[in-house]
């Protein structure tokens, strides 16, 4: 139960313990997914791969020190959220109640669920459309070849206002918070890291006519910016559709680019792979610079031939 958390009513601990749990949930879910396809990746992996080139470790370590900006400025909402319900403010609970049982839980999560996928929409629609919300959102657009570690790479007023529906709406309507908060991790969150992913899935095409795949958000940071938002949504392809913000130029996804035969194996023998071991170097994090062994050979392991025609190739 959330509320627990809070039981002291300090909001600063409330805050602290939020703040690791959301690391520890935000390196596991994004971690996992980098040491599988970014550590050892495999030709098979890389036909699959939106951007055909891995990014720089500089860029990650960019990337996790935004991260942890948004993390702190994200898990504000929340703390004063379950300060105020142990204030007695707000209709926030947690666990079931007489009063709100199963079916209005599940009623108020599928209208945050649609809500709350609209509030992203419309605020990153903004983000790309006005100067004053385009200086915040900006820093996440540092990022054009993002990973996992990008999900929340921005900056404190972004990641905060992004977050405030954890703090509006259990003011105002009966919320479960377990439920909400849940919510917020699961799908905002792990969709999210899902759109950083960085590569496409052949059962969900970029095509699919409902839901935002990790090419949309490829194709977001590769070409939408100021004064250009083009699917800007997260989950639901809805609102780019209403809003007319949908890209309409030559597909290039993983997919397209295979056809084109742009990922033969060949290819795959030039691509620059880093050592990200460098990311654990205390080194590497006060200075950011990358030594001579950053860049190492490549296993061109899982071809189309066999796994036995594994070989060593060189890497320019």
């Amino acid at each position: 139960m959330l509320c627990n958390i809070n039981g002291t009513g300090n909001f600063f601990l409330t805050w602290g313990v939020l703040t690791l749990l959301g690391l520890a949930s935000q390196m596991l879910m994004s971690g996992v997914v980098f040491l599988k396809f970014y550590i050892t990746p495999t030709f098979k992996q890389w036909q699959n791969k939106s951007n055909p080139k891995y990014p720089d470790p500089t860029k990650i370590r960019g990337e996790i020190i935004q991260m942890m900006k948004g993390l702190a400025a994200g898990t504000l909402a929340p703390a004063i959220s379950l300060w105020l319900i142990s204030k007695g403010i707000g209709h926030g609970y947690c666990g079931t109640t007489p009063e709100y049982g199963y079916g209005y839980t599940a009623a108020t999560f599928m209208a945050l669920w649609l809500g709350c996928d609209f509030y992203e929409f419309f605020y990153h629609h903004l983000g790309h459309r006005l100067e004053s919300f385009w200086a915040h959102h900006k820093h996440h657009h540092h990022f054009p070849n993002p990973t996992p570690f990008a999900v929340i790479a921005d900056e404190y007023v972004d990641m905060f206002v992004r977050a405030l529906p954890l703090l509006v709406f259990p003011l105002f309507v009966p919320i479960n918070l377990d439920m909400m908060f849940f919510q917020f991790a699961a799908f905002f969150y792990g969709y999210g890291t899902y759109l950083h992913w960085g590569f496409e899935f052949d059962s969900l095409p970029c095509d699919h006519p409902i839901i935002n795949t990790a090419f949309q958000h490829h194709l977001h940071h590769a070409i939408s910016i100021k004064n250009k938002p083009l699917h800007t949504g997260f989950m639901f392809k809805i609102w780019d559709q209403l809003f007319d913000t949908m890209y309409e130029g030559e597909c290039f996804c993983a997919r397209c680019d295979r056809k084109k035969g742009n990922r033969t194996v060949e290819k795959w023998s030039k691509v620059s792979l880093y050592d990200y071991s460098i990311l654990l170097e205390y080194k590497f994090w006060a200075t950011n610079e990358l030594d001579a062994q950053s860049k190492i050979p490549k296993l061109v392991a899982d071809t189309p031939f066999s796994m036995a025609s594994a070989k060593a190739v060189h890497v320019e």
